[in-house]
């Protein structure tokens, strides 16, 4: 009796581990969906059904055609004025008033920067001075020059003496005239006390202050003419030899969102050792937005390449992946494909398909 019951503990010790291991089996399997009905990899019965031209037709087909189009290289440029001036003092002198902020904008001939007079002003002053009192000893050696003349003629006075009131008037002339130069350069130093603008333009930026004191030489303003903006771009020789003067190219402008057509005006006949590039200059026109030093991109002709386009409306997609469908051999496939930039309602194709593909829509 003993040995039977120590018979069937021994059965069950077996049994329930293998019964455990039975059940955990069977949930994996069911878990990896080994119970679920298989379908076969293939396309469904709509993407595999037969067509005719008919139904192309219908389908709306497009057939692939490949199209030549110019590569354009995009160069880093600056927007820059052709015509700039830097304001300065010619004298050494305290500033008293400016008349102008950055920004602002001047025409030809004004008031800009108002140095201290008042010393120019009496040196003015004197020279004048200097001058009357020369004209009047002037006009005293004239006469006096003329009586000698005449006394000369009735042999009252001899040529000595007429050589002298002739050397005398000569003299004083000279100095005359040496005082009335006195007198302009005087004048010229006082106008360098007001500094005026020498061109229309816009102000770009002040480096002084009144009560500062102005040298010589010294940068106070800078202008620029907003007429006269241009791009410039060092261009890579490759390219930059292919360029000629008055060539037609387009500009990027990113700030304003706009693209411009500009014109070659300029090309430095010089490489630059270091980049192995040209500095190109193109002629723009007028935008009021634009100012010097402001982002552009030049687009540089740089050949052409080979294009296939189809409607952006026979792009399908899946998740990130994009899809046509074809029409080969009277059959509906599906295509993977690569797209590049989008224009105008067309699509590039980078890869994926060829000239003479039919596209169709389902």
């Amino acid at each position: 009796m003993t040995h039977t019951k120590t018979d069937k503990s021994t059965v069950q010790k077996i049994i329930t581990p293998v019964i455990a291991l039975t059940i955990l089996l069977l949930m994996v399997a069911w878990l990896a969906g080994s119970f679920d009905e298989k379908v076969s990899p293939a396309l469904n019965e709509t993407a595999h059904r037969q067509i005719n031209a008919a139904m192309v037709e219908k389908h709306n087909s497009y057939t692939l055609v490949a199209s030549k189009e110019a590569i354009f290289e995009p160069v880093a440029a600056s927007v820059a004025a052709k015509q700039t001036t830097i304001i300065s003092a010619r004298i050494l002198a305290r500033i008293e008033q400016i008349n102008i902020r950055a920004g602002q904008r001047v025409k030809k001939g004004d008031l800009l920067i108002q140095l201290e007079q008042r010393d120019l002003q009496s040196q003015v002053l004197q020279a004048k001075q200097n001058v009357n009192g020369m004209q009047a000893r002037d006009k005293e050696a004239k006469k006096n020059l003329d009586r000698a003349v005449e006394l000369f003629k009735t042999k009252l006075i001899s040529a000595v003496e007429l050589d002298k009131n002739r050397a005398n008037y000569q003299t004083i002339h000279a100095e005359l005239t040496a005082a009335k130069q006195a007198f302009s350069q005087a004048q010229t130093t006082l106008s360098y006390a007001s500094l005026i603008a020498p061109i229309d333009g816009r102000i770009v930026d002040r480096f002084a202050e009144p009560g500062d004191t102005a040298q010589a030489g010294r940068k106070l303003l800078s202008l620029y003419n907003p007429l006269s903006l241009r791009v410039e771009a060092q261009v890579r020789e490759q390219l930059a030899l292919t360029l000629i003067n008055g060539q037609q190219i387009e500009i990027e402008l990113p700030s304003v969102n706009k693209t411009i057509t500009g014109e070659i005006e300029e090309i430095v006949p010089a490489a630059n050792t270091g980049a192995r590039s040209f500095l190109i200059k193109a002629r723009i026109t007028y935008h009021e937005n634009l100012l010097p030093g402001m982002y552009a991109r030049m687009l540089i002709p740089a050949g052409e390449q080979t294009l296939l386009t189809i409607p952006v409306n026979k792009v399908a997609h899946v998740g990130q992946l994009d899809f046509v469908w074809l029409s080969v051999d009277g059959e509906i496939q599906r295509r993977f494909v690569r797209l590049g930039k989008e224009r105008k309602g067309m699509i590039t194709v980078i890869s994926g398909l060829q000239p003479g593909d039919k596209v169709i829509s389902i």
